[in-house]
């Protein structure tokens, strides 16, 4: 046999070349009656809406939008597993809750990580196609607004920026007028026998979450003594890890920026980066990191 026979017939085996896997002959091939990947995710509407509008096309935009779309497929999840937990919370269901929140922190990490993949996009690159974005913002990202609201954060003026979205409304009232998950959480405990006060029990839900001492007391005994009240201590500091995470996912984002626009004042009207800067300072359970003062030791 002639060198270049050999070679040319190295590898190949039953017509399939060398370093390429062979198919399966059980592996399901034929879709024309059967439900395919592309078909259950229906990938054809997913991938079609991502839509540049610069002309000329931005090479980067298409980073922009997926960016910002992976964010809002993220934010759908989390506001389902929050309202699953809250509820179940409100059933007694305290295990099954947690498992919701587990959920829930391993999703933040992963958005709070997405921001390095936007922070590749520098200040020239992003000032060739932000005209384009006239005055959409994150801002008006109305899933993030309803998951803040689901946490206690909440702002009944947030409902005019979303008026002409009506099923945006709808959420967003939906979820400004039950009670958040730390409410569900505190009317659990009241059930378990804490000292949980009437006043907070029967607070008006619309309004934000602020700082309540009279909790700090139930609090202090739930840490005093963890084996005793080891299944509402473990809540605690489950609740601790959602805000942290929040909180993290709320700098990350306020950095990302500064990278990017510096001071510039953000295309929904905000004032960008000091925008940012005081959102760090709201809270969702603030009780629970007071607490931590008046712990011995």
């Amino acid at each position: 046999m002639s060198t270049e026979s050999a070679s040319a017939g190295e590898g190949v085996s039953d017509g399939v070349a060398a370093n390429t896997r062979t198919i399966e002959a059980t592996v399901v091939t034929d879709f024309s009656d059967r439900m395919s990947y592309g078909g259950y995710l229906d990938l054809p509407t997913l991938l079609s809406a991502q839509r540049p509008i610069s002309r000329p096309e931005h090479h980067d935009e298409l980073l922009f939008i997926i960016q910002h779309q992976t964010t809002e497929l993220w934010l759908k999840l989390v506001l389902h597993e929050l309202e699953t937990a809250r509820d179940l919370l409100r059933a007694d269901e305290l295990g099954r809750a947690l498992k919701c929140i587990a959920r829930v922190k391993h999703i933040q990490k992963t958005l709070t990580e997405q921001w390095s993949v936007l922070a590749t996009l520098t200040p020239t690159e992003y000032a060739q196609f932000r005209g384009v974005l006239g005055n959409a913002s994150g801002f008006q990202s109305y899933q993030y607004r309803a998951v803040e609201f689901v946490l206690g954060n909440k702002n009944a003026k947030m409902l005019q920026i979303f008026e002409s979205d009506a099923s945006a409304t709808a959420l967003l009232r939906h979820a400004l007028e039950s009670p958040s998950l730390y409410d569900e959480f505190l009317r659990l405990l009241a059930r378990a026998g804490y000292p949980i006060p009437t006043e907070v029990l029967e607070r008006d839900v619309t309004l934000a979450w602020t700082f309540t001492p009279e909790l700090v007391p139930v609090f202090a005994q739930i840490y005093g003594d963890t084996d005793e009240h080891w299944s509402a201590y473990e809540t605690c500091e489950e609740l601790v890890d959602l805000e942290d995470n929040f909180q993290l996912w709320r700098f990350r984002h306020l950095k990302t920026v500064e990278r990017i626009i510096g001071s510039k004042t953000g295309t929904g009207g905000s004032s960008g980066a000091p925008f940012l800067k005081r959102a760090l300072e709201l809270t969702f359970f603030p009780e629970l990191y007071a607490v931590r003062t008046e712990i011995p030791g």
